[in-house]
């Protein structure tokens, strides 16, 4: 019995340390959060946004010193300073102007080449989509994932009236949290979309299409008017 007890507290230790164990001789592995340590604050990607234009770039703040991520495999292990989950030692990190609590690295893979992070210790996460300002989206891009050429802008939309009919559509979109897309025989195709304001975050959400049904997920999964073909549609 004090076998059984001991071997479920060990269980409950991984668990709460976000790790688990491997197939494979027993090795812990760790789950790590998409975050940057500097300067005493833990920053942590902000999976809903991209820089919206590099001239939002200031200052250099710092290098990252230690990649943990394939190096770190003690779930006791104290994050440092320079420390980040997955940027290479010396990869160089950058202040967004006159938002102190934002910080952002480069970043080939991502829109406008830069990857963002906001200080947890001071603000909370605020790119989901209940929190942007739809009356200040001034353009859209719609891009097309992993297409045979790589990613394909596919359209963008700068007219007030376009904009407002796009918005409109996802506003009007129907939760429905138990939708199981049609992929029996194909893949859904995955869109990234873009919304740009005045601010230096730009947010980001996915669309897909399983050739019978557009949906997204604002929170719980929703389904899109086909409406949305004439936008995507047409180009």
């Amino acid at each position: 019995m004090k076998k059984r007890s001991m071997l479920t507290f060990i269980l409950i230790l991984l668990l709460l340390s976000g790790c688990r164990l491997s197939a494979f001789g027993g090795q812990v592995v760790i789950d790590w959060v998409d975050f940057i340590h500097l300067d005493g604050k833990e920053y942590n990607g902000i999976h809903s946004g991209v820089l919206a234009d590099e001239s939002f770039i200031g200052e250099k703040v710092g290098t990252v010193k230690f990649k943990v991520a394939d190096n770190v495999k003690n779930p006791s292990y104290k994050i440092r300073d320079g420390d980040a989950a997955f940027h290479e030692k010396g990869t160089e990190i950058f202040q967004i102007k006159d938002h102190p609590h934002l910080i952002a690295v480069k970043d080939t893979h991502s829109v406008n080449g830069y990857r963002v992070y906001f200080s947890r210790d001071d603000i909370k996460y605020q790119w989901h989509f209940r929190d942007m300002p739809l009356e200040k989206v001034e353009r859209i891009e719609v891009y097309q994932t992993d297409p045979p050429a790589g990613n394909q802008l596919i359209f963008e939309l700068t007219k007030s009236e376009d904009i407002k009919g796009f918005l409109q559509l996802l506003v009007d979109s129907e939760e429905n949290p138990n939708f199981r897309p049609n992929n029996a025989s194909v893949d859904p195709l995955f869109y990234e979309m873009f919304f740009y304001t005045d601010e230096p975050i730009a947010y980001k959400y996915y669309l897909q299409f399983d050739g019978d049904t557009y949906f997204w997920n604002p929170w719980d999964t929703s389904i899109i008017s086909d409406e949305i073909q004439m936008f995507i549609g047409r180009n």
